[in-house]
């Protein structure tokens, strides 16, 4: 088996790093940059959405798993304490491998330019620069409202826990394939209207936001911040890639969300 590792870059995750390299080494396993077939990332969830957009190209060979050397992540589920167990545990292959829904981002261009495509983790957001975002926002090929205010963001379900939750949306199993439209400071009165509520989406829709002014615009992809120019319209659809988890135990989505905003002593909940 083929892996490699992604680390935060801090004293603690370099350290994990180097005594991963050297039982993983010990138990046969071949360090490989290129095609990994486990991506182990120290860190954080910003760390393991770093090694994502690293392998994307290769999601249907590659498998990863977190530890975290901060706050317990969404994605980062080891503690640093059980390195060993968990290097044992890849090392034997004693893991099944999940699935979580992704979103796919196209950007078109006025121009003949080639569309832009990205893939998202757990969300893109479109803001435009200095002034208000006015968009016009299609459902499935028809009108649904005039947008005004600051942007929107698109999440996935494991990104419903992210920015999409800051922002009012809903928080989404990530076993259900779908994708949500959040509004950012909408401008609701008597001239302007939106719906002023997050949308859920499912698998087989599309949305797509076409600018009614501002040909420039702020649009983030996770971690990344990328500015676009002369838009035409920006398409969100659930991408048909997945990327995949690799787990060695029982990770239960809402106990992760109770752990990270509720308590971290109450009682187990599976699901």
């Amino acid at each position: 088996m083929k892996y490699t590792i992604q680390s935060r870059n801090d004293e603690l995750s370099n350290r994990l790093m180097d005594e991963a390299i050297d039982y993983l080494n010990g138990f046969g396993l071949v360090y490989n940059e290129d095609e990994p077939d486990v991506v182990l990332s120290i860190g954080g969830d910003g760390t393991l959405l770093h090694a994502f957009h690293k392998y994307s190209h290769r999601l249907k060979e590659t498998a990863f798993v977190g530890i975290h050397t901060g706050h317990l992540g969404f994605y980062a589920d080891w503690k640093p304490s059980e390195i060993e167990k968990l290097v044992i545990s890849i090392a034997r292959k004693e893991f099944d491998v999940i699935e979580y829904p992704l979103l796919d981002v196209a950007i078109n261009y006025r121009s003949n330019k080639e569309s832009s495509h990205y893939l998202a983790l757990n969300e893109s957001s479109v803001k435009s620069p200095e002034v208000t975002l006015v968009m016009d926002v299609e459902l499935n090929g028809n009108h649904f409202e005039r947008f005004r205010g600051d942007g929107l963001c698109m999440s996935t379900p494991s990104g419903s826990t992210a920015y999409s939750k800051a922002l009012g949306g809903a928080l989404v199993h990530p076993s259900l394939p779908s994708m949500q439209l959040t509004e950012m400071a909408s401008i609701n009165n008597r001239v302007f209207r939106t719906v002023g509520s997050p949308l859920i989406l499912p698998a087989h829709h599309k949305c797509v936001l076409k600018p009614v002014k501002g040909p420039d615009f702020m649009v983030t992809v996770d971690h990344l911040q990328l500015l676009h120019k002369d838009v035409k319209s920006i398409e969100y659809i659930v991408s048909k890639e997945k990327v995949r988890f690799a787990r060695f135990r029982p990770f239960p989505f809402w106990r992760r969300v109770r752990d990270s905003f509720i308590e971290s002593n109450g009682r187990n909940i599976s699901g």
